[in-house]
């Protein structure tokens, strides 16, 4: 390993190359997906991403003979600790070509931050809390990836594994292709469910009438959510944040709420048409000219991302999904979309695979973050 180095990332230009590592690995594959280069430069500035407020990070660089070929991120996120008691180092941002040397050089690095820190295990892929990125992907290597989901190599995992890291936990992605014709019991069951519960479907008429809802809509995914086990609270900061990172992309046609008599809201769904080509063609660059590959892909697409459901306990398993089903094939068979992929589940989170048992889902990607229980 004499010829790999490993630098921490400190000067702005570290950070761009740290950033964009990976359009380079990646120039020639078809299935990857770069991200916005300025919302990444944003998730390090602690202006913009307040998770950094109760976290300690660090990033770095791995080159070989001198030229980039890797990059890992390390984190300790002390409200997890606080409020959970888990104590661990988490790295994400990983990326490395095909070599063990590189792979192993930065996995050391994350090894020795924990030990650091006296903390005896690392996992990863992650970002800072639970909804950012996770999972290096293990199946679906040949699949388009999505705005909200890593992608990596093949050679990833076996890396991995070779160097003791094992299995953590694993997530099961679905692709659902939307019958012609909504089956007939499907129809008749949200009626009766909508007409026994007394359940509406909130007609949008614009974008703003949209913002009202937003935090009863992250209340309510803190209630959906909480009995998994790595689940922690989202805080104001973090719906701020998420409400200005990805309310600009937001169709209010692919947005589906469920209110009670009451007005509650009692479920909810958050879609949108997908990014993935517009951003293969822009670059990771909105500007000068990216934007129109955004605003092309609302407009006409035949695919669209579920981002997020929220459905009330009280509500779980009586229905409910069937209304937000049917809403949400009417909507789409009026845009033209006909396959819809799902956002990377919980493999043990069956309350939400049930959502899509009836249309025939098929599992075309897989997840895991992988673990190590180091000596300290």
């Amino acid at each position: 390993m004499k010829n790999i180095i490993v630098k921490q990332v400190v000067t702005k230009n570290d950070l761009e190359d740290f950033i964009t590592f990976p359009m380079d690995l990646y120039k020639n594959n078809p299935n990857y997906v770069p991200p916005l280069i300025n919302e990444e430069k944003n998730i390090w500035n602690e202006k913009e991403n307040p998770a950094l407020h109760y976290s300690v990070a660090k990033q770095f660089l791995a080159y070989k003979n001198g030229k980039i070929a890797g990059r890992i991120a390390v984190i300790i996120n002390q409200k997890e600790e606080k409020e959970l008691g888990i104590r661990k180092v988490r790295f994400g941002w990983l990326d490395f070509i095909d070599d063990e040397d590189v792979s192993k050089a930065l996995i050391d690095e994350a090894i020795i931050f924990a030990k650091e820190n006296k903390i005896d295990k690392i996992e990863g892929p992650m970002g800072f809390t639970n909804l950012d990125k996770a999972g290096m992907l293990t199946m679906g290597f040949d699949k388009l990836a999505t705005m909200i989901g890593l992608y990596n190599n093949e050679y990833y995992p076996k890396h991995l594994e070779k160097l003791g890291l094992a299995k953590e936990k694993e997530w099961v992605e679905f692709e659902i292709n939307f019958p012609e014709v909504l089956p007939e019991k499907v129809v008749k069951f949200s009626s009766l469910i909508a007409e026994k519960y007394k359940l509406k479907v909130i007609d949008f008429k614009s974008k703003q009438e949209i913002l009202p809802l937003v935090d009863p809509m992250f209340k309510l995914l803190d209630e959906t959510y909480k009995h998994l086990s790595t689940y922690t609270p989202i805080t104001e900061e973090q719906i701020k944040t998420y409400k200005e990172k990805y309310f600009p992309f937001i169709d209010k046609n692919y947005i589906i709420c469920i209110t009670d008599d009451k007005d509650e809201l009692v479920s909810f769904a958050i879609t949108m048409p997908s990014y993935s080509r517009a951003l293969q063609k822009s670059k990771g660059k909105l500007f000068p000219f990216g934007w129109w590959h955004f605003l092309q892909a609302g407009k006409k697409n035949d695919r669209a991302n579920f981002y997020l459901i929220g459905i009330h306990p009280d509500y779980q398993r009586r229905g409910v999904t069937a209304i937000i089903f049917k809403e949400i094939f009417e909507r789409f068979r009026k845009m033209g979309i006909q396959y819809a992929e799902t956002n990377p589940e919980l493999e043990e989170n069956k309350n939400v695979q049930l959502l899509w048992q009836d249309y025939n889902p098929v599992n075309h990607k897989r997840r895991r973050t992988y673990s190590l229980t180091i000596k300290i």
